[in-house]
Formats: C-alpha cells, sequence, structure tokens
C-alpha cells in the first residue's frame, strides 16, 4: 500500500476512535499486539525508514547535514505532530504510537530520529501546558508546515540538576524580558519556536515547584541568538547549538500556565517523551542485533559460518534478550501514561535499561564484525556512536538511576 493510502486509512479510523477503542485497559487484563490501525502505522515508519533514512544516513552522519527533505516529507505522511489533538489539527495519538514510529525511525538512523522526535519533545510543554490560543498559534503552525520546535532547558551549569537553570527573567510591564544562554539545545538552529524554561523567583534558596516559568520563544526575537553547530560524537544529522538569550522580549501571552509553573511543566514533559527516546534506543539495538546476524551467517571461519560458533551465538542470544526485554519497558511505560497512570518510574526504566542495552548491542556487534566492524565502510561504528547519548540526553542513566531508587524506596516506606 502506497504511503498516502496507509496514512489516509489510518488517520480516519484514528480519529474515529477505532484504533483508541482496540486498545487494551487498565480491567481487560494483558495484551501483546498492536490493533490493525497500529500495525498499518508501524508498516507506515518501517516503509519510510526504509526508503528514505537507511539509504542516506552514512551520508547525513559524514556531512552532519540537518535532513530538511526528510523532515518534510515525514511531515507530508503525518509521521511527526502526531500527539497534537484533532481540535488543533493533529489527530491525537498516543504515547504509545509515539513509540511504534519512534522504534522504527531509530532502526534508520537514531540522529535523524533526533532530529525529528525532538520536535515532539519540544512541543509537548506547550500539549500539556498551553491554552486554547498558544496551542492554535504554535501547534497549529507546526501541522500547516514543515517546521520544527525545540526544547530550551539545559545550560552550561544546568543538565541533570534543573535546579541549576541560571537565565532569567524578569517581568516589565506586559512583558518578560529574558537574559542568559542554553546549551545542547537539539534542533537549535533549524528551530521555528522554543519552549524555554528561566528563572522568576530572585530568591536562590526558592524551590524549583516555585523558582521556574516556562515561555514559548519565537526565532526571529530579537537577542535570541543561536550558536555554532556542536559536531558531536555520533547522531551527527541533528542540529544541536547553544542559544543566547539578550534582552529577550516575550509578552505575557507567550507564559505557559503561569509564573512559577515552569519546573512543573519541564518534569511533566519528560514522563511523556521519555518512552519515545527509549523507543528509539530499541530501534538501534535492534538494528545492531539485525545486522550481527546477517554477518555472522555471512562471514566464515575455521570453514564455518562464525554463528556456528557457540561464542558468538550466545552473544546474539543475549542481544535478542537484551532488545525484547527493554522493548517490553518502553511499551509499558508508554501504555501507563496512555492510559493516565503515573509512569515516571516505569519510564526512567525504559530509558535506562534501553540507553544501556543499546550500548552494550551496538559493542557487541561491532565486535563480532570484528576488525570490519572498526571500519567505517560498516554500519555498526556508526552504531556504536550513536548509541552513547542515550546514556546522557533527556536525563543520564545515572539520573533515571536515582528517579528508580527513589521510587522504590519511597514505595517501601510507604508499605512498613
Amino acid at each position: 500500500m502506497a504511503f498516502q493510502q496507509v496514512k489516509n486509512t489510518f488517520l480516519r479510523s484514528f480519529i474515529k476512535g477505532v484504533s483508541s477503542t482496540q486498545r487494551c485497559n487498565s480491567s481487560s487484563g494483558l495484551f501483546f499486539g498492536l490493533s490493525e490501525e497500529q500495525k498499518e502505522f508501524q508498516e507506515l515508519a518501517r516503509k519510510f525508514t526504509k526508503e528514505e533514512i537507511i539509504p542516506v544516513a552514512a551520508e547525513h552522519d559524514k556531512t552532519g547535514k540537518y535532513p530538511w527533505e526528510i523532515v518534510k516529507k515525514a511531515h507530508s505522511l503525518g509521521l511527526m505532530n502526531g500527539g497534537v489533538e484533532p481540535e488543533f489539527g493533529g489527530i491525537g495519538l498516543g504515547i504509545l504510537e509515539g513509540c511504534i514510529v519512534a522504534e522504527e525511525l531509530g532502526y534508520g538512523c537514531t540522529g535523524i530520529m533526533t532530529a525529528l522526535e525532538a520536535n515532539s519533545l519540544g512541543q509537548t510543554p506547550v500539549i500539556i501546558a498551553g491554552n486554547k490560543e498558544q496551542k492554535k498559534k504554535y501547534l497549529g503552525r507546526l501541522i500547516e508546515e514543515p517546521l520544527v520546535a525545540a526544547y530550551c532547558v539545559t545550560e552550561p551549569g544546568a543538565g541533570s540538576d534543573v535546579n541549576g537553570v541560571k537565565t532569567k527573567a524578569e517581568k516589565k510591564g506586559d512583558d518578560w524580558i529574558i537574559n542568559g544562554q542554553k546549551m545542547w539545545i537539539t534542533n537549535g538552529g533549524v528551530a521555528n519556536w522554543y519552549f524555554v524554561l528561566a528563572r522568576t523567583n530572585p530568591d536562590p534558596k526558592a524551590p524549583a515547584s516555585k523558582a521556574f516559568t516556562g515561555f514559548i520563544v519565537e526565532r526571529d526575537t530579537p537577542g535570541l541568538t543561536p550558536g555554532r553547530k556542536e559536531i558531536n560524537m555520533g547522531q551527527r544529522a541533528s542540529d544541536t547549538r547553544g542559544i543566547t538569550f539578550e534582552d529577550v522580549k516575550v509578552p505575557k501571552e507567550n507564559v505557559l500556565i503561569g509564573e512559577g509553573q515552569g519546573f512543573k511543566i519541564a518534569m511533566g514533559t519528560f514522563d511523556k517523551t521519555r518512552p519515545a527516546v527509549a523507543a528509539g534506543a530499541v530501534g538501534l539495538a535492534q538494528r545492531c542485533l539485525d545486522e550481527a546476524t546477517k554477518y555472522s551467517l555471512e562471514r566464515k571461519t575455521f570453514g564455518v559460518p562464525i554463528c556456528s560458533h557457540q561464542s558468538i551465538a550466545f552473544m546474539l542470544a543475549d542481544m535478542a534478550v537484551s532488545v525484547e526485554t527493554a522493548r517490553l519497558a518502553m511499551l509499558k511505560s508508554a501504555w501507563q501514561r496512555d492510559h493516565g497512570e503515573r509512569n515516571s518510574l516505569s519510564a526512567a526504566i525504559a530509558k535506562c535499561y534501553a540507553a544501556d542495552i543499546a550500548n552494550k548491542c551496538a559493542t557487541d556487534a561491532v565486535q563480532i564484525f570484528g576488525g570490519n566492524g572498526f571500519n567505517s565502510e560498516y554500519p555498526v561504528e556508526k552504531l556504536m556512536r550513536d548509541a552513547k547519548i542515550y546514556q546522557i540526553y533527556e536525563g543520564t542513566s545515572q539520573i533515571q538511576r536515582l528517579i528508580i531508587s527513589r521510587n522504590i524506596l519511597e514505595n517501601a516506606k510507604q508499605n512498613m
């Protein structure tokens, strides 16, 4: 079925609520399957990845060129902005459907996937906290044109520790004036608008829950200056830059919810986006397994394919166990959020485990390829470089473990 036909079929059925009614709910027990509409959407993303992403992934890795052509095609097929509500031109996909897409895109190239999915990260604060006018203006813009948003929180001295954010916003009349510097902003140089977290309470002892405010800031606002594109170890197709704010004037209409609500919005965003990050890592790990399996069948030593050697066969088995386990953890975290359950713990587990196994699978794939795995003519060295960032962005693996340990200890204390 052609891309557009699959897209139209899926969108019609999803908007009518077919897919939603076929999802299992908390009282229906376990169901390890996708609806027909979800399968069609998965096939759409898989076909797009095979035909549009994989053939150009290596070139984008070498040049670092932002994949605008892929962004435009993905936008036209409905593979972007799926979480935007129908009222504002979207189709209101759940987190689970977003993860289905992210895994397929991650299989092709996590750098290109990050370029696409960072748009979801940037728009999620508006989805969960924007008023009707803000959603219509900024989400509607992303639906109408192949534009992207960016999430502007990380700073030189504030990564996992959001409370360390130094960027300040001061109220002057009906406007806010933002000054400060952000760094490692994905889509930083190509975004049409940004979600920006800034400190609005001057008291350094103010709790994070009251110290910050979330703003929507237009790219062409005077005083907003993207820095140079960073040349990273992996995921080079994504656009990562620092952003400087010098007396950037933002109207009060662009404040999300209200003053002091920024930290809540920023943290709430991660519960929705971390499952998709885990999905990208799962896609990369699956690609590592597939490439290693194929190579092990073709490469011969001592007169037999190397997969005939138990040492290699067991490596493949361990990779398969890891990929499947990570996928289940990711799907659970998405399912919980879609059904209104708190998923902070399951999202942290999914993101942490998927990030770790993506790196382990990439390392093992390189090992199975031997000397060829160390060569850029083969795909696994890129997978190894691309995998590392999953243990760093959207909360390091150490931060995920901190979230996990706090949750289990709190639960234990409550049950004592």
